[in-house]
Parts: structure tokens; C-alpha cells; sequence
């Protein structure tokens, strides 16, 4: 058998664990070198078919630590926007727009050359009315998105009100942090002052290098995990 088909057979093999529910979520999967051993292939075979993995969105690895199964056997349609998609599968959120201001900012001026732009800024809450996310996205104020504030969010949805503008993701970066809650956001979410969250930069750009949106995020992390596979800029 050659390489690339035992790695496709380990591949293979683990999805099919990892789907059926054999590897639930949460499991750590068996070390590079029991892998390696029980399909008798090289560690760095069993590397490339992590990474497979990963791609896939079935595993996380962690270095030093392992790789565990996140697959929970429920596919978030991320088109939607995460929150209707947490909804759709029975972990209901609402979301509450706080404002749609138009703002400057000179570093994205900087970097994407537009000179104003839309503060949107929402509150998520769970099931028991708690605070889990607040979230400043910034947009370029160009377009039908100019007059966001006037019109509001197509159907209370920002991802849909990008995707009607003809604003497509296909990359960025992503950058994951935590601090504490200072009083205003403590206020907002209903949580205790320098209380440790999540936070979240993302800066998305479509297809050309121009700005999608660029969000800062800050997220309850007993709620939050990350596993991102994200497009190339």
C-alpha cells in the first residue's frame, strides 16, 4: 500500500470513529506513536492525517497536550451566522443590537483605505437571560451599507445584511486572548468586574484584499471553544 493510501485508510478510519460516536466528543485521541504503531505507518503520516483531520473539523490538537475530538455530530451552518446556527440546533441565543453608529478609524483607514465606516454592536444572552458575548464589528460605510444606521440589519442579521451587500468573506485572520471584563462591558453582560473572558479579533477581507468586517468579540469561555479553519488572505 502506498503512503498516501494508509494515511487516507488512518483518515478514513478515525472519522469514521469519530462520526459513529466510538470517539465522542471531548476524547483524546491515541499519540502519534500509538498510531503510528497500530497502522503501521510513520509519525509524520500520522501528523499529515491530524491535519486532515483538523481541516475537517473533527479534531483539535493541542501541542504538548494531544489532540481531541470537537465534533459533536451537529454541523453549525456558518453562512447564517452562528448564533441563528446555535439556535437551529437547541442552545437558544438572542441577540440585541446595541447601536449602528458611523465611526472613523485610522488604523483600518490605514490598512483598507476607506475613510468611515459602521459600528455594529450586539449583546448575546442564553437561555437564563445571561450575558455570553459582546461583540463591536466594524464595516466599510460604502455602498448600501452608508445608510446601516438609518435602515438597520437585514432581518436583525449582520452576517446576512454582508452577504445581501456582496460582501464575501474568503479570508483573514483570527486572534484569541483573554482579559478581564472592564465595568462597562461587566455592566452589559451582567457579570462581576474583571471577570476573565474570552476575547476575539477577527478581520475578514473578501476576495480582492478589501474589508469585509473586522470584529472584536468577547466571549463567556465557559460557552466558547475554538477550532478555526479559516481561508487564505
Amino acid at each position: 500500500m502506498y503512503v498516501g493510501g494508509k494515511k487516507q485508510r488512518l483518515v478514513g478510519d478515525l472519522a469514521d470513529r469519530i462520526r459513529s460516536g466510538r470517539l465522542a466528543h471531548g476524547d483524546q485521541l491515541p499519540g502519534e506513536h500509538e498510531l503510528a504503531e497500530q497502522y503501521q505507518v510513520s509519525r509524520g503520516t500520522v501528523r499529515s492525517a491530524l491535519s486532515d483531520l483538523q481541516q475537517q473539523e473533527l479534531i483539535a490538537t493541542q501541542a504538548g497536550v494531544g489532540s481531541f475530538v470537537t465534533f459533536d455530530g451537529v454541523p453549525l451552518d456558518q453562512r447564517a451566522g452562528w448564533a441563528r446556527a446555535l439556535t437551529d440546533t437547541g442552545s437558544p441565543v438572542t441577540t440585541e443590537v446595541l447601536g449602528l453608529t458611523e465611526v472613523e478609524d485610522a488604523e483600518l483607514t490605514r490598512r483598507f483605505g476607506v475613510p468611515k465606516f459602521i459600528l455594529v454592536k450586539r449583546l448575546r444572552r442564553d437561555e437564563h437571560v445571561r450575558g455570553i458575548s459582546l461583540e463591536e464589528a466594524t464595516v466599510p460605510a460604502v455602498g448600501n451599507l452608508a445608510d446601516l444606521p438609518a435602515r438597520g440589519l437585514v432581518d436583525d442579521s449582520l452576517t446576512t445584511t454582508l452577504r445581501e451587500a456582496g460582501r464575501h468573506p474568503a479570508g483573514g485572520e483570527q486572534w484569541i486572548t483573554a482579559q478581564p471584563l472592564d465595568a462597562g462591558a461587566a455592566a452589559l453582560l451582567g457579570r462581576p468586574a474583571g471577570e476573565l473572558f474570552l476575547k476575539a479579533t477577527r478581520t475578514s477581507v473578501d476576495a480582492d484584499g478589501a474589508l469585509v468586517e473586522h470584529v472584536v468579540s468577547l466571549l463567556d469561555p465557559a460557552r466558547f471553544s475554538f477550532h478555526l479553519t479559516f481561508g487564505h488572505r
